[in-house]
């Protein structure tokens, strides 16, 4: 039997490039899009999107469009023998520089913000690029420090009044936001500043600490791209030592080694690709794939349920990837993100 992680390497490097085409494509083509912009005053709208995304102004909407820039990163760092690097560069060169990310950044400042989705993959494109001993790294790290400051100012102030956590399988998925800004986080701490990471820890204690039999039979609505159920459990497995996370995922998910919930081993069906909304179940069998995976790597080395998720996974997501490239833009301005999430 082929290793889980062979097959996902080889998975990534056949179709890395792409992947990587379509998201240079997309990130610079501006329309349609999306604008998430609050209005103050009559006539406060912007002509076009790259008036107020001077960086982030493709793939259909901001936080898209971030995650893209992110997967480009991801590929040069983790496949960079099976890319078109120089294309890949180049684009990043013309989206990363010190005035288009100055633009983001004053975005945040005065609370143009969107959700804590972006957030947390604005933190996760920071982390990736704080990470890579790279030149260009360096200089496009450097470039987008002051959005990433603004992005921890915002769930700084956010998080200590966020009461109760949103459970929704979509953008608004309060337990994504923080597994995205979680490396950062850490990031930041061991430079000597703790107060983001205190902050995640303290709002993923308050609000999943005590889950219990999640009732995970109850997915996936109709416009699941985040199964709720799978990233609370891989933000603990993130979160948490493995004696901490393992009897807490028995309590939380007990009837996994037999396959139950049933709806969470079964993958989506998506009827219509160009409904944008039931087109998100793509995105559901791929973000599924990689908490199971997730999951998988966070439990004890000989534990019986590794080889159920692993299987789950592969189930959920090898289908899907074929849907990344040569589909409906209403597919195609994101999903690649979630497959080199999981591949990589």
């Amino acid at each position: 039997m082929t290793d889980p992680k062979r097959r996902r390497d080889e998975l990534l490097r056949g179709r890395a490039a792409s992947f990587a085409l379509v998201a240079i494509e997309n990130i610079g083509r501006e329309f349609p899009n999306a604008v998430y912009h609050l209005m103050r005053e009559p006539g406060d709208f912007p002509g076009r999107p790259k008036d107020i995304h001077p960086a982030f102004y493709g793939s259909y909407d901001f936080h898209s469009c971030v995650e893209m820039h992110w997967m480009l990163v991801r590929l040069l760092r983790v496949a960079a023998d099976s890319v078109p690097g120089d294309e890949i560069r180049a684009a990043l060169d013309e989206h990363f520089t010190e005035s288009a990310l100055g633009g983001e950044a004053e975005n945040f400042r005065n609370g143009r913000t969107g959700g804590p989705y972006g957030w947390g993959w604005a933190l996760t494109l920071a982390h990736e690029l704080a990470g890579w001993d790279d030149p260009d790294a360096r200089r496009w790290a450097a470039n987008l420090r002051p959005l990433a400051e603004a992005v921890c100012a915002t769930y700084l102030r956010w998080l200590p009044k966020a009461t109760y956590p949103i459970r929704q399988g979509a953008h608004e998925n309060t337990a994504f936001s923080l597994s995205r800004a979680l490396p950062f986080a850490r990031l930041r701490a061991e430079a000597g500043d703790p107060l983001l990471l205190l902050a995640i820890k303290d709002a993923a204690l308050r609000w999943y600490a005590d889950d219990a039999d999640y009732p995970g039979a109850w997915e996936p609505s109709g416009a699941d791209f985040l199964s709720p159920a799978l990233t609370e459990a891989e933000l603990m497995a993130s979160l948490w030592p493995q004696d901490e996370f393992v009897p807490w995922f028995d309590r939380f998910l007990p009837g996994v080694l037999g396959g139950e919930p049933a709806a969470l081993f079964t993958p989506a069906f998506v009827s219509d690709d160009g409904d944008g909304q039931i087109a998100h179940l793509h995105g559901l069998n791929l973000s599924r794939a990689w908490g199971w995976n997730r999951v998988a790597d966070s439990l004890p080395e000989g534990d019986p349920r590794i080889p159920v998720l692993r299987a789950t996974a592969a189930e959920h997501a090898e289908p899907e990837l074929d849907n990344c490239s040569g589909s409906d833009y209403l597919v195609e301005h994101w999903l690649a993100c979630y497959a080199v999430l999981y591949l990589s």
